[in-house]
């Protein structure tokens, strides 16, 4: 056996679990071996029924009964179910595809099953769970009263799943792979004082230990191990592009705060204090000797653009160098047409006062402010013609969707790139906005999705980091409601009147479409496209209603949310794809359904959505849950005092998977485990910064060949 050999040359394989590992990415052995556990089935974790919530991944040790096989209505997949029940409760079974478990076990069987508990319109159900066949049952599972060698040790590893290959199939199968001796000859990419500092075991070991513990130290020390290594390979990838940068040239931009502060008075606001930090750590990163690399996080509304707009006129009012005509360039890249769009019309209303000329440049828009004709508007002008005067210099101002880092687009003096709500704008695409002369545009990034300081400190390595963490003076705080199902109605009630003054409303579904009611207990949640039904027959009749999803395309998207930003549609019926959206004043009352499906901080995101104008906003988080610990944890929404508490919680109450859009960032559930330890990702930051700043990387052949192995599987940019 050798590590790249393909799972199908090795092991006998049936097509269906052939198209299974396909669709888990697992193709060779070492990918095999490198599918961790999620978790594992430890008798630590045994539960009565009675204190079982929904979420837990807990062990139930009971009696089973009503067991029978059925067939699901709409699909027509074989299935088992039946009941346990352990003196403090019972509690419904179904085991998916799996109709011959309710052969091998009988009613009155003792037995042990682990799984992970889900709230459905069933009630709690345990779903697919691991069992085992006991002789006796605990006296008291609090206090786990077993004999000491039936409490010591783990059961099977549980690995995530699919159709076609079971956790027990990937456990045999690894330990085959590992047993033929291939793993203990593995050399280590992590340099061995690394692993002695932080004692932490080799791989060789750490991976024999995470898929076969003896103990919960065993697999304790290999998941702090792989969860250390894949932090360490993000920093070392983020400090590498960090020393790389600081080795080209910038552009010294000179600050006249006397000029800025009367472009900035101009403002329809004060600044903030947070905003005026902002600013002058700016202006301190143009003074520097290698070009800024900075990001700005913020709520939705805290002001990042007013920010961008005055970093943008502290560099353009800048002369290129040596040269008495002629002003620096700033590029403006937003994710969205719509979005490039809206930043171009509030530029226009920051510099309307100053003459400066700006463009806009999209797939399918060009435009130039402001105009011959009309000096307080902007004109559509021919891509051609914006191209030539961006590439002489005459239009200092451009912003634009991704359309920036085409060939076709050359600056003459690029001196700031600004990028909104792209998580990762890497130095490839930097590269791209580069001048020929090799100077480096400074770099501002903005992200209005506040995330735990771990996370930043891992993903945004090479980035110095800012907090907008005040709201502009006159903005009203949004009034969140937990709305349970006996106040629907007064609720809707409520939003028609707000509806009739003139005002929108966006209504957040967890799916797209019906879940098949037999499938999967778990989803059994409202969808845009029922709902937008259901709202238009029953509560809504006179409304113009629209939907919006991640299955349309582009285009689609881009024209219903120009139709709700233009008001006419008045409802949009939504999944979570407006979390990073367009800016709809008069949108200010928000519904999000299924509010247990969404972390906190997706759901604080979505909630600003409607605090765009100084019109007082409304979300109402619709729960049905019957379960306490799901309402004490919303609650947080009214209590929190903004989006970076509500991260912060959000990683200690739900896990770190479960954070707004974390499979963004390319980390693994074992990495993202790790962010969670502050003391973890320091170390991983410091001896990563250490290998890059005394070059010692290219003395690390293995170290150096493992970060350029991930640098093509991790997609940041």
């Amino acid at each position: 056996m050798q590590l790249t050999d393909k799972i199908e040359k090795s092991f006998r394989l049936m097509e269906a679990q052939k198209k299974a590992l396909k669709k888990l990415g697992l193709e060779t052995l070492k990918d095999l071996l490198f599918y961790f556990p999620v978790r594992y089935s430890d008798m630590s974790e045994i539960k009565a029924i009675k204190d079982l919530s929904d979420g837990d991944v807990a062990t139930i040790y009971g009696e089973v009964s009503g067991l029978k096989t059925k067939k699901a209505f709409k699909s027509k997949m074989p299935m088992a179910e039946g009941y346990i029940s352990d003196g403090t409760g019972k509690i419904k079974v179904t085991w998916f595809r799996q109709a011959y478990i309710a052969k091998m076990l009988h009613d009155g069987q003792k037995v042990s099953l682990t799984g992970k508990v889900s709230d459905s319109k069933y009630g709690l159900t345990l779903q697919n769970p691991e069992f085992e066949k006991t002789n006796s049952l605990p006296i008291d599972v609090h206090n786990s009263l077993f004999a000491k060698d039936q409490n010591e040790g783990f059961h099977y590893p549980v690995y995530k799943e699919t159709k076609g290959i079971t956790s027990k199939w990937i456990y045999h199968t690894v330990h085959k792979i590992v047993g033929s001796g291939i793993v203990k000859n593995l050399e280590d990419y992590i340099p061995e004082e690394i692993l002695n500092r932080y004692k932490l075991p080799k791989l060789s070991t750490a991976l024999v230990w995470v898929h076969m513990p003896k103990n919960k130290n065993h697999s304790e020390s290999s998941r702090k191990r792989f969860a250390f290594e894949e932090v360490f390979f993000i920093q070392l990838s983020r400090q590498k592009e960090k020393f790389e940068n600081n080795q080209k040239k910038s552009f010294k931009i000179k600050v006249d705060e006397k000029d800025i502060k009367t472009f900035t008075d101009k403002f329809p606001f004060k600044l903030t204090k947070a905003q005026d930090k902002a600013i002058s750590q700016i202006w301190k990163d143009f003074s520097g000797a290698h070009p800024m690399s900075r990001l700005i996080e913020g709520d939705v509304g805290s002001g990042k653009t007013a920010v961008a707009a005055t970093a943008t006129y502290s560099v353009i009012k800048n002369r290129p160098d040596q040269k008495d005509f002629g002003n620096l360039q700033v590029a403006y890249m937003a994710p969205t047409e719509i979005l490039a769009g809206q930043h171009f019309e509030g530029f226009t209303k920051y510099f309307k006062h100053t003459g400066i000329q700006i463009g806009l440049l999209t797939g399918s828009t060009c435009k130039k402010f402001p105009s011959k004709v009309d000096p307080s508007g902007a004109t559509n002008i021919s891509k051609a013609q914006l191209l030539k005067w961006v590439a002489n210099g005459e239009i200092p101002i451009l912003i634009g969707t991704h359309s920036l880092i085409y060939k076709s687009v050359k600056f003459k003096h690029l001196a700031l790139g600004i990028v909104d709500e792209q998580h990762r704008f890497g130095t490839k695409q930097r590269a791209k906005l580069a001048n020929k002369e090799g100077f480096a545009p400074h770099f501002l990034s903005m992200t209005a999705t506040p995330i735990p300081r771990t996370l930043a400190l891992t993903i945004y390595g090479d980035l110095d980091l800012t907090l907008l963490d005040q709201m502009p003076e006159g903005r009203k705080p949004i009034i969140t409601e937990i709305i349970t199902p006996d106040k629907r109605e007064q609720t809707y009630d409520f939003i028609k009147e707000k509806m009739a003054e003139g005002r929108q409303l966006y209504v957040i579904c967890p799916r797209i479409d019906e879940p098949d009611p037999e499938k999967e207990f778990a989803l059994q949640t409202k969808s845009v496209k029922a709902e937008a039904e259901r709202l238009k027959k029953e509560i809504f009749k006179d409304k113009k209603i629209d939907i919006l999803h991640s299955k349309m395309t582009k285009t689609e998207k881009e024209k219903v949310m120009e139709k709700f930003a233009n008001g006419e549609v008045e409802i949009l019926v939504a999944t979570s794809v407006v979390e990073v959206g367009v800016n709809v004043p008069n949108a200010t009352m928000i519904i999000i359904e299924g509010a247990e499906r969404f972390g906190l901080s997706q759901l604080h995101q979505l909630r600003g959505r409607v605090i765009r104008s100084n019109h007082q906003a409304y979300c109402y988080i619709f729960s049905e849950s019957k379960n306490e610990k799901s309402i004490e944890r919303l609650k947080a929404l009214k209590t929190a005092k903004n989006g970076f508490e509500l991260s912060e919680l959000d990683l200690k109450l739900r896990g770190s998977g479960d954070l707004a859009g974390m499979k963004q960032w390319g980390v693994s559930d074992l990495g993202m485990e790790a962010i969670k330890n502050l003391k973890m990702v320091e170390a991983a930051r410091k001896e990563a910064t250490n290998i890059v700043e005394k070059n010692l990387l290219d003395d690390l052949d293995l170290t150096k060949t493992e970060l350029e192995n991930r640098a093509l599987k991790i997609h940041f940019e």
